[in-house]
């Protein structure tokens, strides 16, 4: 209602109350406040809804921008499909190849390790009169080690084999010459007492080295191993295996070790199993 509209009725009831009883005046009186009291409420209903409106007009401007952003990512996405699905077409394809590769080098592996474990056995049962301390065979890491003594092979700093060693030996070639698609590595191994000589060996470089050859020749010459198969050098006393402070610790690194492992060529057709990543 407006002010002059007030100002009418106020008139209205002045005069209304010069002509009308006291009762009559008092009800005037009570309808003209209730009408000034609704007005009141009607004018804050009026401004709460302005306040909705402008919250709701806000949240309506946000979802707006919310849905151009999620149709510009939308075409986007539909515009790449072709390359994305080519991306992923690739990636699983390269998954799978590597699925593949792996399940290859767990089947060579273990076929690897069935044959080590059956060379070890072999060996073992062959060796099982030899005494412990003079010969080792135990698998380790892949590949199966012989360690055998150098008070069985050798005399105090020589390098040529007893004649004793022979049975020993010929056992080891007859597993060796039975598995030939293995390689047989030969090193000879000192303890740290310098050797001194103006002579061949001169030093434990040469005891070690002529030690393992002298293997290697018992093992080609005697025995039949392929010497294409054989590979033999000396390590001196960098090796060892035991603390060479004591008498029985020097006793043990005084060694020539024979290693049987897949030739080289086999670890290479493993390594060719490897899926070629495409760039």
């Amino acid at each position: 209602m407006s002010i002059s509209r007030i100002f009418m009725t106020l008139v209205i009831v002045g005069i209304l109350s010069s002509c009308v009883s006291k009762k009559q005046y008092d009800v005037l009186n009570l309808n003209y406040a209730q009408c000034v009291e609704n007005i009141g409420e009607r004018q804050r209903e009026i401004q709460d809804l302005k306040l909705s409106s402008a919250a709701l007009n806000g949240e309506n401007m946000l979802l707006k921008k919310q849905n151009d952003a999620l149709k510009s990512s939308l075409d986007a996405c539909l515009s790449n499909t072709g390359k994305s699905s080519a991306n992923i077409d690739k990636l699983v394809g390269e998954i799978n190849a590597s699925n593949a590769y792996i399940k290859r080098l767990i089947s060579a592996n273990s076929r690897n390790d069935s044959l080590n474990i059956a060379l070890s056995n072999k060996l073992k049962r062959s060796l099982d009169n030899v005494t412990d301390s003079d010969v080792q065979v135990k698998v380790l890491k892949g590949v199966v080690l012989i360690s055998l003594s150098d008070k069985m092979l050798y005399q105090t700093g020589d390098y040529n084999v007893l004649p004793a060693a022979f049975e020993v030996l010929s056992k080891v070639a007859k597993v060796i010459n039975d598995y030939d698609k293995y390689s047989v590595l030969i090193e000879g191994n000192t303890d740290n007492v310098p050797l001194n000589s103006s002579n061949l060996p001169r030093d434990n470089w040469d005891l070690s080295a002529l030690r393992a050859t002298s293997v290697a020749r018992i093992l080609q010459n005697k025995f039949g191993v392929d010497p294409s198969r054989i590979t033999a050098g000396g390590r001196s006393e960098y090796n060892p295996k035991s603390n060479n402070m004591s008498v029985s610790g020097r006793a043990e690194n005084r060694r020539t070790e024979i290693i049987v492992m897949p030739k080289l060529d086999e670890f290479m057709k493993l390594m060719d199993l490897a899926p070629v990543k495409k760039k």
